[in-house]
């Protein structure tokens, strides 16, 4: 949970500034914000089956501490883009490797956090160790977010760059000295066995997570051009929310089901984005953003406890890669062609477009409750 703390801390310090630096400083347009934004989610997706494989048979601990390494060089990245702003177009290019390379960390640290604390924890508390690691991710972001509006008006965006470096340096002294875990034995079919048991969770987790995307990517472009201050406050309020509600109801996935859980939740979480798009005061704007993250809360946990139960026991760290890169690919695919669309119709337009989506999700969670897996976790929950 430290780890995946430290690392999301500086990816939530630069989500209110790199639209900010893309489009203020640089004169990028919209576009450019989401591409940037994107290719974050895209180089995870690409690192996702790999961090998965890496973690389950090099081990956990293995997978961190790349993670940490792939931070820090990313970290590096963002300095030298300081270093060539007279060239907006290279400086960008620099800027991007980053963001590809911090994408690359990202997936590491998550997917070997994840499977570590899966074999720490036992069968029993699947969807409570999810919502535990996933609170720690939001806690940070949410930090991160006033963070780095500070750290940006004072000392410019290079100071991102060294709070990167200085997060990887921080995630890996956290792991250096903790005994690792014994590695998983898999056999030649295993992934292909994981992706056919995890794709339909995956799918409707991707439908789901648009609007998170969304937020993370546009929400302080959006509050700046209305006028509503503290614009970082649109994505910190979403992820207090998400902390609330994994803190109350974390356990809520073991209990209720899955699938179920992740049905009542997607559709709160669609009904704040929607209340954003049609909000025309800053209070409101600031509730949907809230109502968002606390509806998302639970989508991830529960719809990965189906996910979980539904693959094979020695391949949780891959089932967990596989499942996860379903955002990924959501996120790599619409924030750069939301951002598009922005230039057109608007910004707010587009959190109407990702409350719809989300609702898509519904249906297929709606199926995953009526097929359970076969003596996984979730059945396993129905009959206690």
């Amino acid at each position: 949970m430290g780890c995946v703390f430290a690392v999301f801390l500086v990816t939530g310090a630069a989500l209110p500034a790199l639209p900010l630096h893309i489009h203020g400083d640089l004169g990028f347009s919209v576009f450019a914000v989401g591409l940037v934004a994107g290719a974050q989610f895209a180089a995870a997706l690409l690192c996702r089956l790999r961090s998965g494989t890496v973690s389950d048979r090099l081990g956990s601990k293995f997978a961190v501490v790349a993670g940490a390494v792939m931070a820090a060089l990313a970290g590096l990245l963002y300095l030298a883009s300081t270093m060539t702003t007279g060239d907006p177009a290279w400086s960008i290019a620099i800027l991007l490797a980053g963001r590809v390379l911090l994408g690359g960390a990202e997936s590491f640290i998550m997917i070997g956090a994840q499977s570590w604390c899966l074999a720490l924890a036992g069968p029993g508390q699947v969807g409570k160790m999810i919502a535990w690691i996933g609170t720690a991710m939001f806690v940070a972001l949410a930090l991160g977010a006033p963070l780095g509006s500070f750290l940006y008006s004072r000392l410019g965006f290079a100071s991102i760059g060294w709070a990167t470096l200085l997060g990887a340096v921080a995630t890996w002294l956290l792991v250096v000295f903790v005994p690792a875990t014994r590695p998983a034995t898999q056999s030649r079919g295993t992934a292909r066995q994981v992706l056919k048991a995890v794709w339909i969770p995956g799918l409707a987790m991707a439908f789901s997570s648009v609007g998170y995307g969304i937020t993370t990517a546009f929400a302080v472009l959006l509050f700046v051009q209305n006028g509503w201050q503290p614009a970082w406050l649109s994505f910190t309020a979403f992820a207090i929310a998400l902390v609330v509600a994994r803190v109350f109801f974390g356990p809520l996935p073991d209990r209720l089901g899955g699938s179920r859980t992740a049905m009542i939740f997607i559709v709160i979480h669609s009904a704040g984005l929607a209340l954003i798009w049609l909000s025309p005061y800053a209070w409101l704007a600031f509730a949907g953003s809230a109502m968002a993250g606390f509806g998302y809360a639970l989508v991830y946990p529960g719809l990965g406890m189906e996910a979980v139960s539904r693959a094979p026991t020695e391949a949780r760290g891959l089932a967990m890669g596989v499942y996860t890169a379903f955002i990924d690919l959501a996120l790599g695919l619409f924030a750069p062609l939301l951002g598009l669309l922005a230039n057109v119709i608007g910004v707010a337009q587009i959190f109407l477009i990702a409350a719809l989506l989300a609702l898509c999700a519904v249906p297929i969670a709606a199926w995953l409750g009526a097929h359970p897996a076969r003596g996984g976790t979730a059945s396993l929950t129905r009959k206690k």
